[in-house]
């Protein structure tokens, strides 16, 4: 039978009162700095998990206490590198048991089970590092920072390109305005996290490494099909993730989301098919307007455009030396693998980066490959030598030169969540700014239910003016 969002979790926290905290035991708001070491519990290790925890576990401060995922492959491969790590396939059991031998949790699940997990870890005062998005629902991801603020945890979301140099210099060259307000943002990405057949039918044999049950935890009892759902074609479908809009839409927000000091837009149109109850739209042109900052013009025009062959030509990003049309790559067709990576094609002068963001100002523009390419500046349809605002920027922020390695700098964001923990840094990227970028996706996801309707939305209430639209901010929690 299923129960409402606040049911779930006030019985999630009464699980959490089974564990008898000893007195001792911190809160990290009040004696992170008594840490010298911290253990990690990780909720899902099996693909992002797996990456997630093999970052997380080479901070040398690091020891991972248990781990948890509802594939016993998964499970067994991720102990075989942590073999005195307690293994565990249902979280609520994990931390119950384990909840004084764990001093922060790591969530790595599909996004439906992120605010399940997270939530009943931060009712037991556990910094938590999140994936992106934050959350599956708008209610979820205030819930989540309200929940953080009272508490005072450290907390992470899991965009580690935040940390990468090339995004910190584009939000500090925004911000001394090198291309002056900002009016208008389009971002976009190819990648195809959406479908447009049926909902199959029938059923297949649950592999006998797999729990069904588990894997569906909240979300609404369905019959287990091979190829749609698990390991890794859940984010294309409404139930379980956010579609490409969730998934490289956070990486590919963040930079403009941060460096303009956005909050929530005031309205949001998503072009696309109609709804279909099962999958999210493969293509996707969302449109946000926000309200001004101290980086913006008087209203910020935002749009987003994915799927395969995205972006749509736009005058906005035509480059120098290229033909009056975008010139683009098709990834549609990449593999799974590449689908999960961050890496992008380094595109020609004349041709557009694969994915990536373009800020257009009263000064000329700013493209900004994703990723690991310097920003360029566009004046009157020229390339502009920017090396001296980058070396003044760099200078002033003592950022020193760009390191062209992900696997050392992928670590960065990881780490600095365990630098947190233990009281010797602050994390960038906490629930009280995730939250506000996840709304801020989530709401273009809702828009998607309704093709080419502007919504508009009324933040200081958590509702739009189109009462339709409030079903979707939460849903209902199975009880599992």
């Amino acid at each position: 039978m299923p129960m409402n969002k606040r049911d779930f979790l006030k019985n999630a926290a009464a699980l959490s009162t089974f564990v008898l905290l000893p007195s001792g035991l911190w809160s990290c708001k009040k004696e992170v700095k008594k840490l010298t070491r911290l253990r990690t519990a990780h909720i899902g290790v099996g693909n992002m998990g797996a990456e997630d925890l093999k970052a997380i576990s080479s901070h040398n401060k690091v020891d991972v206490t248990a781990l948890c995922d509802v594939d016993a492959n998964n499970l067994a491969a991720a102990k075989e590198l942590h073999p005195n790590a307690k293994t565990y396939t249902d979280y609520r059991v994990m931390l119950k048991e384990m909840g004084d031998e764990i001093d922060a949790v790591v969530v790595s699940t599909p996004d439906h089970t992120h605010a399940p997990a997270s939530m009943m870890a931060m009712e037991m005062d556990k910094p938590v590092y999140c994936q992106k998005p934050l959350t599956h629902y708008v209610s979820e991801a205030r819930a989540m920072n309200k929940l953080a603020q009272e508490k005072g945890l450290v907390t992470q979301m899991g965009i580690q390109v935040h940390s990468f140099y090339d995004y910190k210099l584009a939000t500090l060259l925004i911000q001394s305005g090198i291309i002056g307000k900002v009016h208008t943002v389009r971002a976009w990405s190819p990648k195809d996290w959406g479908y447009d057949g049926p909902e199959p039918t029938g059923s297949d044999p649950v592999p006998d490494s797999l729990d069904w049950n588990l894997w569906l935890g909240t979300s609404a009892e369905r019959p287990y099909k091979e190829g749609f759902y698990h390991p890794g074609n859940w984010r294309k479908l409404v139930d379980y993730g956010c579609g490409t809009l969730g998934d490289m839409g956070v990486h590919i927000f963040d930079t403009p989301y941060n460096a303009l000091a956005l909050q929530v837009p005031k309205t949001i149109k998503n072009e696309c098919r109609e709804p279909n109850g099962f999958g999210f739209p493969q293509n996707n042109v969302v449109t946000y307007e926000f309200p001004q900052t101290e980086f913006t013009t008087e209203t910020l025009k935002w749009v987003w455009y994915d799927g395969p062959g995205a972006p749509k030509d736009h005058e906005d990003l035509i480059l120098p030396g290229a033909e009056n049309i975008v010139t683009k790559d098709d990834s549609s067709k990449d593999s799974m693998e590449d689908k999960m990576s961050l890496d992008t094609k380094t595109a020609d002068e004349g041709t557009l980066p694969d994915q990536g963001a373009m800020f257009i100002g009263e000064k000329g523009r700013l493209l900004l490959p994703h990723f690991m390419q310097l920003p360029k500046k566009i004046v009157d349809g020229k390339y502009v030598d920017i090396s001296s605002e980058i070396e003044a920027v760099e200078k002033a922020n003592n950022m020193g030169k760009p390191i062209r390695n992900y696997d050392s700098e992928g670590p960065k964001h990881y780490h600095q969540f365990v630098d947190a923990c233990l009281g010797t840094d602050t994390t960038t990227a906490p629930f009280s700014y995730a939250s506000r970028l996840t709304e801020t996706i989530l709401l273009g996801v809702i828009a998607g239910r309704f093709p080419n309707q502007v919504l508009h939305w009324d933040s200081e209430n958590a509702k739009f003016a189109e009462e339709e639209a409030n079903a979707f901010l939460q849903g209902d929690y199975r009880n599992f």
